[in-house]
């Protein structure tokens, strides 16, 4: 292995074919991975010896040929497609949901929540509505950690320990207000493996994209092939502070859009 860290894998739906996605957005079906590809993935890592685990299991033992399985938003493919194949596998993941996305097409419901959990998913929070929480108010804030948790705990029925940032964005304000919501740990969309010495509220993920294919996601897991990914993060990033959320994901969806014609 080229690290002694674990590699937190973040995927988000998994494509059905002839079943609509929960959004045709192409900045959003860029991280849409065939159902077929997540099965080859995960068969992939066990016959590797690698064992798949949730967040709480990942922060008790790193490295060991462990890696991290994590769901964004709650798409009801985390309950019909991915927890059949991990449960086969021996597998288990943390899906983190948006608690005002249950319901809603292609989303699970709030009694789908509690399914899956019962089949040995771990439950997380991705906010209340889904927005950066880096741009909104205090009050806006802590209605996005702090509310959704104690809604979402009322939902499943269980503690919800962890918490991811949607779209990745989060400074310090944000790591506070999640720190005071009382989750144990916070991830972002950051690339990296994240090792014993790494802030829990500051752990980095490997976004599993469209076109990821088995060897690609093995060589993650062994902390390969991330730097290149981490430079552009970087020059993002940089992006995003001079123009601001709203423009610069304006100009991708264009950059996106053009690449799809």
């Amino acid at each position: 292995m080229a690290t002694r860290g674990t590699a937190f894998l973040m995927y988000h739906e998994l494509g059905i074919p002839g079943r609509a996605t929960c959004q045709s957005e192409p900045g959003y079906v860029r991280y849409v991975i065939p159902a077929s590809d997540f099965r080859d993935q995960m068969e992939w890592l066990a016959k590797e010896g690698w064992r798949g685990r949730n967040v709480t299991q990942a922060m008790e033992s790193f490295g060991d040929k462990s890696v991290c399985i994590t769901f964004d938003d709650g798409c009801e493919t985390d309950l019909i497609s991915a927890a059949p194949v991990l449960k086969e596998l021996g597998f288990v993941a943390t899906s983190y949901i948006t608690v005002e996305f249950l319901g809603k097409p292609g989303y699970m419901s709030q009694t789908q929540v509690r399914e899956l959990h019962a089949l040995g998913f771990e439950i997380g929070c991705h906010s209340l509505t889904h927005p950066y929480l880096t741009d909104v108010d205090d009050n806006r804030l802590h209605e996005e950690t702090a509310g959704a948790k104690d809604m979402l705990e009322q939902i499943a029925g269980i503690r919800v320990d962890h918490f991811s940032c949607p779209g990745g964005r989060w400074d310090a304000r944000v790591m506070r207000a999640v720190k005071q919501a009382n989750f144990r740990t916070m991830a972002t969309s950051q690339t990296g493996v994240n090792l014993s010495t790494t802030d829990p509220f500051a752990l980095t993920r490997v976004t599993m994209l469209k076109g990821t294919n088995s060897d690609d996601v093995l060589h993650y897991c062994q902390g390969k092939g991330l730097l290149r990914t981490q430079l552009k993060e970087k020059a993002r990033d940089a992006a995003k502070l001079v123009l601001g959320n709203s423009i610069y994901d304006s100009l991708r969806s264009l950059i996106v859009r053009g690449r799809l014609r």
